[in-house]
């Protein structure tokens, strides 16, 4: 049996514990301060507010397995003690709080495990994942620390529900991943493991902005017909071109191009099972921008923090000359879409291509 602590109690870090609860694992769910109500319930319940599943009476919220205990984050330090694991469950928002907060407080013994989906761009035209990252501020700190991180398709309501899926674990060390996927693989719960760390993490995170560009073709289709139609030959348009896309910026930061599957793979279930599409379909009605996220406010929305840094290397790389506007239009569209230059206006014609 294993000690695991999760930092950060929202929806995939607190999925990702069932199927490690489900193996006889102990974990402690601490709560960042934006969790309170979180954990709060889940105490005097044992059910998680805001993982829920949908149901005929409406969405219900899931009680946890046995073996999992809700923290606050005042109690933090003292759930590191005896863990064998941590698990970074914060957005993407919250990594400079994890960075400044938290590495410094992680023994250099105790593994890292983050479901963290992102990359950071560097200001030179290059990105790196959070992995790499969180290993840069741990040497500031004289620490080596081992950080891993999982990508791959999975929504954490199907994960607590036990639908089958297939991710990747990545990391440096072989050893490590092959203990940290002996904790967590199950009859539900496939891993693969890999040490191209950047490769898995790129793929993953750029699903994010793609996800919210095909989201795009949701709403123009809903603007045209009403809400009860809903057409598909523009979705598959789109999720060629951002197949390609996301092909040529894995290779852009140095990424093996088999990571492109793992990126397709979560890419189809962000479309269909995740927030990313609510903001999608929101844009492509016509919705500005500024409106749509005061409608979803609240929502946690990975994929605005990724198209933005993307289309900011991107831009980098184009002022250098290493790059072309006309290699990824789709990325530039969704990026005027967020700077609120321009309303939906797929750039089609650009996705044309001459053999």
């Amino acid at each position: 049996m294993a000690n695991i602590t999760v930092i950060g109690c929202g929806q995939m870090g607190s999925a990702i514990t069932f199927p490690a609860a489900h193996n006889g694992h102990k974990i402690k769910l601490v709560g960042t301060h934006l969790d309170t109500e979180i954990v709060k319930q889940g105490q005097e319940t044992g059910i998680h507010k805001t993982l829920c599943k949908t149901t005929p009476e409406g969405k219900v919220g899931f009680k946890v397995p046995e073996g999992i205990t809700f923290h606050y984050l005042e109690e933090f330090e003292e759930c590191l003690k005896g863990a064998d694991l941590l698990i970074c469950g914060v957005s993407s928002f919250g990594i400079d709080w994890f960075c400044e907060k938290i590495i410094p407080l992680i023994p250099e013994s105790l593994p890292v495990l983050s479901i963290t989906k992102g990359m950071i761009h560097t200001g030179d035209g290059h990105m790196i994942s959070y992995p790499e990252l969180f290993e840069q501020t741990a040497a500031k700190l004289g620490k080596k620390i081992s950080f891993n991180a999982v990508g791959g398709p999975c929504t954490s309501y199907e994960l607590a529900d036990d639908d089958p899926t297939e991710v990747s674990f990545c990391g440096r060390d072989e050893k490590m991943l092959r203990w940290l996927k002996s904790l967590f693989e199950n009859d539900v719960y496939h891993v693969t493991l890999s040490t191209d760390v950047r490769g898995v993490e790129c793929a993953v995170a750029l699903k994010n902005a793609y996800a919210l560009g095909i989201s795009l073709a949701v709403g123009l289709s809903y603007a045209r017909e009403g809400k009860e139609i809903m057409h598909f030959n523009s979705q598959a348009a789109l999720f060629q071109q951002s197949a390609r896309e996301m092909q040529g910026l894995l290779e852009i930061v140095g990424c093996d191009r088999d990571n492109l599957f793992l990126g397709i793979g979560d890419l189809y279930v962000t479309i269909y099972g995740g927030r990313t599409r609510m903001i999608g379909t929101l844009l492509g009605e016509g919705v500005s921008f500024e409106d749509a996220m005061n409608r979803l406010k609240g929502v946690t929305l990975e994929s605005i923090v990724i198209s933005q840094r993307t289309v900011e290397c991107i831009e980098k790389r184009i002022e250098l000359g290493l790059s072309k506007a006309d290699d990824f239009p789709l990325l530039m569209h969704i990026g005027d879409l967020i700077s609120s230059k321009t309303k939906v206006n797929i750039p089609w014609a650009k996705f044309e291509r001459e053999f």
